[in-house]
C-alpha cells in the first residue's frame, strides 16, 4: 500500500523545541516551562471537562483554557485536552473526540521539551483512547480509529489505524 502522507517529520517542522533547564530532564524543570499555579488550575478545569456529559460546558469550559473550539465540536466522557498547554487545540467545527482520548501539546524529553499545535479538522473524528501527539494535523473528515497514536498528519478523508497510526487499506488493498 502507497502512504500519500506527508513524511514522519512533517509534524517536526511546527514543533517547538526548549533545552532542558538545569540538570536532569525536562519534566524536572517543568516549573520554568509553565507557571505551576496556571498549571494547577488548567488541571482543575481538565477534570471537570473529563467529568462533565454536558458537551455545552465542555466547549465552554475548553474555551476558558484557551483552546479554539469552533460550533458542534463534541468531546468525550474522560478525554484529556493537554494540561499544560491547551491554548495550542484547535477543534474545527463538528470535530468529535472520542471516549478517553487524548490530545496532547507538549513533550518532555531528557534533553529538551517539545510544543505544538494539535489541530483536529472540520468533521473529523479522533477515537476512544487515541492518544495525538504535538504537531500534528487531523485533516477535514479523517477518522482516527480507536487506541491509535497519531504521530504523524492524517490526510482529509483518511482512516488511520494503529500505533502507530497508517492509513487503512479499501477495498482490495
Amino acid at each position: 500500500m502507497t502512504d500519500d502522507r506527508e513524511p514522519a517529520d512533517a509534524r517536526h517542522d511546527r514543533i517547538s523545541t526548549h533545552p532542558t533547564p538545569g540538570r536532569g530532564n525536562s519534566l524536572s524543570g517543568w516549573p520554568e516551562a509553565k507557571h505551576p499555579v496556571r498549571v494547577a488550575a488548567n488541571y482543575v478545569v481538565v477534570w471537570l471537562i473529563r467529568l462533565s456529559p454536558s458537551l455545552r460546558l465542555k466547549r465552554l469550559l475548553l474555551r476558558a483554557l484557551g483552546a479554539t473550539v469552533a460550533p458542534g465540536v463534541s468531546w468525550g466522557l474522560e478525554a484529556t485536552p493537554d494540561v499544560f498547554w491547551p491554548e495550542l487545540i484547535t477543534l474545527r467545527e463538528d470535530a468529535l473526540v472520542g471516549y478517553d482520548a487524548t490530545l496532547l501539546c507538549h513533550e518532555f524529553l531528557q534533553e529538551e521539551y517539545r510544543t505544538g499545535e494539535v489541530v483536529v479538522g472540520e468533521r473529523a473524528t479522533v477515537g476512544a483512547g487515541a492518544i495525538v501527539l504535538p504537531g500534528v494535523e487531523v485533516g477535514a473528515g479523517a477518522t482516527v480509529a480507536a487506541n491509535s497514536l497519531v504521530t504523524r498528519d492524517v490526510p482529509a478523508d483518511t482512516t488511520v489505524a494503529g500505533v502507530p497510526a497508517e492509513a487503512m487499506g479499501s477495498g482490495g488493498e
